[in-house]
């Protein structure tokens, strides 16, 4: 498989089987995943190639599956099993699932599932060959203790990212936590404690991980302090993981965990960033070298079961923001989704898709290079 780019002017989704398109949505293309298939992820390469990974199968033990489509291509390949132990990937909970990064190769992380693998922080990249994936492999050497799953970054000069957050005597002592590689994911040096202050993390919250070609990677977490304050935070190193600073986002008083998700879209210098709190989904912008945020900008509309963020930029600086509402622990609900243009104001293209997310899943947005946007469920 030749160099693959996630950097660039913007990002593009190629239409899957089946999309329907609202009559209101103008700048938006609405595809559906193949039957199945849950949690999608979804990106493109500089050369226009679609990158898409998706689970299937039995929630509390199935496989991720991988398909690529070149460009200017109408078929897609047939999918490729990730995993290369069957069941060694879970659905259950929404945030233990899959994530996607590119690199020079594809590289897929997730929270294994069943007996041999459950609670390791997996891992693997596509072979040489660039037509099947490598044997997975288990990251943690010390750090065990996952329950919410972790992320993967690469910066597409031969930097890889694994992170997640992990710890043994409950929530307030729990850390993130990462696995670094300069040589594109062939080896990983041990994982290394990636937050400088003691914020502990919401046990079974996911998190977020993003890197940019300039040595800047991004981990977006939800913490645990003393059990309650279970703000969003950013970390943000210069150095290619090495060292980190900590950005507070949003505050959240609660004596529960959320099971919430989080978005990270890199930018050159800056981060844009989508969380939840209190049943309502927030984006904002984060700037590299003054570590200033943004304010936090909410969906329109009163916030009432609102989770899992995603988001997208196009050419042009406008961002969508698509959410679930409705959704919970084995509960499926509505996409929902507002553009807001490059000023950072809401635009009029907004919608609600009523039952349109399986149990335990979400949906994940890209750009298209002639500026309109794409959302996968």
């Amino acid at each position: 498989m030749s160099a693959i780019q996630n950097w660039g002017a913007g990002w593009a989704l190629l239409l899957l089987l089946g999309a329907s398109l609202p009559a209101q949505a103008d700048q938006l293309d609405f595809i559906r995943l193949p039957a199945g298939g849950l949690q999608p992820q979804a990106a493109l390469d500089s050369s226009g190639a679609l990158h898409l990974l998706y689970f299937k199968g039995e929630p509390a033990g199935g496989d991720l599956f991988y398909e690529r489509r070149a460009p200017g291509a109408e078929a897609f390949s047939a999918p490729v099993q990730v995993n290369s132990q069957l069941g060694s990937a879970i659905a259950v909970g929404t945030i233990r699932g899959g994530h996607l990064a590119l690199g020079q190769r594809v590289h897929v992380a997730w929270m294994g599932a069943g007996n041999e693998n459950e609670g390791q922080m997996c891992y693997a990249r596509t072979d040489a060959q660039g037509s099947g994936f490598e044997p997975q492999r288990n990251l943690i050497h010390t750090a065990y203790g996952l329950d919410g799953g972790g992320s993967v970054a690469a910066d597409g000069a031969g930097q890889v990212y694994v992170s997640w957050h992990a710890g043994q005597e409950g929530e307030e002592t729990r850390r993130v936590w990462v696995a670094r590689s300069a040589d594109e994911g062939q080896t990983f040096a041990a994982e290394t404690r990636a937050n400088p202050a003691e914020t502990g993390a919401c046990g079974c919250c996911g998190m977020r991980a993003a890197a940019g070609r300039d040595g800047a990677l991004y981990l977006l977490y939800r913490a645990a302090t003393g059990g309650t304050h279970r703000d969003m935070h950013l970390l943000v190193s210069t150095d290619q993981g090495r060292s980190f600073g900590d950005l507070p986002v949003h505050p959240w008083e609660l004596r529960a965990c959320p099971m919430s998700s989080a978005a990270l879209r890199p930018l050159p210098g800056q981060t844009l960033l989508a969380w939840e709190t209190a049943g309502q989904v927030y984006w904002a912008r984060a700037d590299q070298r003054s570590g200033a945020l943004s304010p936090p900008v909410p969906a329109p509309g009163e916030g009432q079961g609102r989770k899992h963020p995603a988001l997208g930029i196009n050419a042009r600086g406008q961002v969508l923001l698509v959410w679930t509402e409705g959704t919970g622990w084995n509960q499926g609900g509505a996409l929902a989704w507002q553009l807001y243009e490059a000023d950072g104001q809401p635009g009029p293209e907004q919608g609600h898709l009523p039952q349109a997310i399986p149990v335990w899943s979400h949906a994940a947005v890209v750009a298209e290079p002639d500026g309109r946007f794409a959302v996968i469920y």
